[in-house]
């Protein structure tokens, strides 16, 4: 979209892209605490948007729609990292959770089940489950780290929509994809409704046939699995 004198017609790509960073912000918001408010998601994505307006450059090869999305979840996933909501307790539980799974998949030699990390971690599965649940938005965030790590794409290179293709185009790409294969088949199909066709809680809950809390327990277990494997 263009002005009379050939240049990018920033207020009215602004306008037409108003509605993408909505979408965004419900996208996060049904993973979210509800104190996440959908209006800060909403302001932190337009502060993404207006910085790709100003950072956009035709000559890299990139369209402004990928580079819109990258920029506006960017903006919403650094706002949720500046916030720190999880308690100290918690957060020692899930380092806790992390290196557990990590030291059983070393000695099984495969991925341990649910009963076997309660074990390990000396709780009852009840317990675990709610360590699951507690867990889930620290580990909300977690495939989006790790893309953080991995850096932006080279100037020119188009960027990826999704986190789960960001990751399957970074250095680690043969890591993860290895590590995403060896996860329970439940585990792997959450992942990909989850960060690929960016379905809701609700919605996956449909598709595996369990409740809406289960499914972030089984979320919360795929991702403590990656971590481990790939911090190793």
């Amino acid at each position: 979209m263009y002005t009379a004198q050939g240049k990018i017609d920033q207020r009215a790509l602004l306008e037409q892209y108003m509605p993408l960073v909505r979408r965004h912000a419900l996208a996060l918001q049904v993973r979210l605490p509800a104190s996440v408010e959908l209006d800060d998601l909403i302001q932190a994505g337009m502060v993404g948007l207006l910085d790709a307006l100003e950072r956009f450059d035709t000559a890299q090869g990139a369209s402004f729609s990928t580079f819109a999305n990258q920029r506006v979840r960017g903006a919403m996933i650094d706002e949720l990292r500046s916030r720190d909501w999880m308690p100290r307790s918690v957060r020692r539980s899930v380092r806790a959770l992390d290196q557990a799974v990590h030291k059983l998949e070393q000695s099984l030699g495969r991925a341990p089940d649910e009963r076997e990390i309660a074990s390990a971690l000396d709780m009852s599965v009840d317990e675990y489950h709610q360590l699951l649940l507690d867990a889930n938005n620290g580990y909300l965030l977690g495939f989006d780290e790790v893309v953080s790590e991995l850096g932006e794409p080279p100037a020119g290179e188009t960027a990826p929509a999704t986190p789960l293709e960001s990751l399957l185009k970074g250095d680690a790409r043969t890591h993860l994809v290895e590590a995403i294969e060896q996860l329970p088949e439940r585990e792997k199909l959450l992942l990909g409704l989850y960060y690929q066709e960016e379905l809701n809680l609700k919605e996956i809950g449909a598709v595996l046939g369990v409740s809406e809390s289960r499914v972030c327990q089984l979320h919360s277990q795929a991702v403590a699995r990656l971590r481990g494997r790939l911090a190793a």
